[in-house]
């Protein structure tokens, strides 16, 4: 059911955002009949038919439903300026991006489980709750889920010419051929696995909030508002402030989720009054809880884009969509196993930043590149009180020796395999980058060529230490009633596209919640 912004709701729990972590929530949540939740969401409800197009999904990127964020110049990327698409839809970013699934490799969570001091986000006990998540077709086999609501799709006949090129090269060069990226080894050659039925994109909404959930009489889904802040009660939220399509509005409940993601949640409390005393202060928000840790240790995955080929023939429009197959591998070593260092991707199109001109679709190829474990760290803040202040995005993209060197070998090995003769049926000549003599000149070309993954994350990370804002149960330390449930608390990122990561945290969170009633 729909409530106009008109009426003061009360609810048991409110869930600020409408994305993949809030869709999976309000499921979740409101399957105890009598919990009420709200749902407020900043957007509307996706009607855009591309959406769910899966070769469309770059030209998704700008539009009403796109938030459309630009980051700070970067010293490390030639100055440049970065657009971040996050969705601004019921659904949130899983209507915008490549549709990637990919949990992570195991070792990426034991750092998670370190600092929180909490066994819930290891490994071990994350793969039931991807289990739970996936309807996967190889489901059943103690690894893969088969009845979860999220279809988990392996390509094969669909599959590029050039992607299996790809992949016969990269196994040539003696990258293990492993079947999908979820199975605990991700260092290998393997068609991506997408959240893809019928053709057909899978949202998290489409997965979640069924037209079953959404008749349920305990769920109220608010679109078109946005909350402006939290107000306070001594160590408790109060109310939320929400600005609506008729105007502002206050709503109330006894616990409040916040889903807005790895830059408007820590907004969202800086607004509010919660994060950096010096920061609040140069914004103009009178600083009620200081938490100088919110809006920091923000993260994101950058690709190299690319390492373009001429083709010698013509390449096919990609039935999926374009990124086709993702090698994960260690750095300098085809033959390596373990935790990947790097990640070299085939692109069925002539995938180039904006610092390049791209040859027409059908003429090129390009192979993307990138590091798996950045250990840049950069920042997010607000610059005013007010909803229409723009935020301050800092990635500090490629500001560690660390990011920069295994960035020059993720381009090598891209390298290695686009010149392979695995590829001489489609390679023409390579295009970009050119020679290349020194580490300078290699510096040079990848900070003009990497682009954002898209998966931003880490601003309000969990940890037991005492500078992290949020503990093992997600919830604001400074506040009793308050949970931040989105990618923002990751402590550090998984080795590929964080979405089944984000819908993994959003569900422990739910079992957590639920076991309490």
């Amino acid at each position: 059911m729909l409530m106009t912004v008109e009426r003061k709701p009360n609810a048991d729990i409110i869930i600020v955002g409408g994305g993949s972590a809030g869709a999976l929530l309000a499921a979740r949540l409101s399957e105890e009949p009598d919990r009420r939740v709200l749902v407020i969401e900043a957007g509307e409800e996706p009607t855009d038919p591309d959406i769910w197009t899966p070769a469309a999904w770059p030209a998704l990127q700008g539009r009403s439903y796109d938030w459309d964020y630009q980051t700070e110049p970067q010293a490390g990327t030639a100055g440049r300026i970065h657009r971040w698409a996050r969705g601004k839809v019921i659904g949130g970013s899983s209507c915008l991006h490549a549709m990637g699934y990919m949990r992570g490799h195991p070792s990426d969570f034991q750092p998670w489980a370190d600092a929180t001091g909490d066994s819930r986000w290891s490994w071990a006990e994350l793969l039931p709750i991807f289990q739970a998540i996936e309807n996967h077709p190889l489901g059943g086999d103690g690894l893969h889920g088969k009845d979860g609501p999220l279809p988990v799709y392996m390509p094969d006949d669909e599959v590029s010419a050039v992607a299996r090129a790809f992949i016969e090269a990269g196994a040539s060069l003696g990258l293990p051929r492993i079947r999908g990226h979820n199975s605990g080894e991700m260092i290998g050659v393997t068609p991506n696995s997408l959240n893809i039925r019928n053709g057909r994109r899978v949202t998290a909404a489409d997965a979640w909030l069924t037209p079953d959930v959404r008749a349920r009489e305990n769920l109220t889904i608010l679109t078109g508002a946005q909350v402006r802040r939290l107000t306070l009660d001594g160590n408790r939220v109060r109310s939320l402030e929400v600005e609506g399509r008729k105007g502002p509005i206050e709503v109330c409940a006894d616990e409040i989720i916040l889903c807005a993601g790895a830059l408007e949640s820590p907004a969202l409390l800086m607004r509010s009054g919660i994060g950096p005393q010096d920061i609040l202060d140069a914004a103009g928000v009178n600083c009620l809880v200081d938490m100088p840790d919110i809006g920091r240790n923000l993260q994101d995955h950058l690709l190299g884009a690319g390492n373009l080929y001429a083709a010698r023939k013509h390449v096919p429009p990609s039935r999926l969509q374009h990124s086709e197959s993702m090698a994960y591998m260690r750095a300098s070593d085809f033959t390596g196993t373990g935790r990947p260092d790097i990640v070299v991707g085939c692109g069925v199109a002539p995938i180039v930043s904006e610092s390049f001109n791209a040859p027409a679709p059908g003429t090129a190829y390009s192979l993307l590149f990138g590091i798996t474990h950045p250990t840049s760290r950069g920042s997010v803040r607000i610059t005013g009180p007010e909803l229409g202040d723009p935020l301050l995005i800092d990635p500090a993209y490629l500001q560690t020796d660390h990011d920069r060197e295994l960035f020059r070998q993720a381009l090598e090995a891209a390298r290695s395999m686009g010149h392979h003769q695995e590829l001489a049926e489609w390679r023409e000549a390579e295009l970009l980058p050119g020679p290349l003599k020194t580490n300078a000149e290699i510096d040079d070309f990848i900070a003009q060529a990497v682009i954002t993954h898209h998966h931003p994350s880490g601003t309000c990370r969990m940890s037991k230490d005492a500078d992290a804002p949020i503990d093992a149960d997600l919830r604001l330390k400074a506040l009793d009633n308050l949970f931040v449930v989105d990618a923002s608390v990751m402590p550090s990122l998984t080795a590929g596209p964080i979405h089944a990561a984000v819908l993994a945290i959003a569900e422990t969170f739910a079992r957590t919640m639920n076991s309490r009633r």
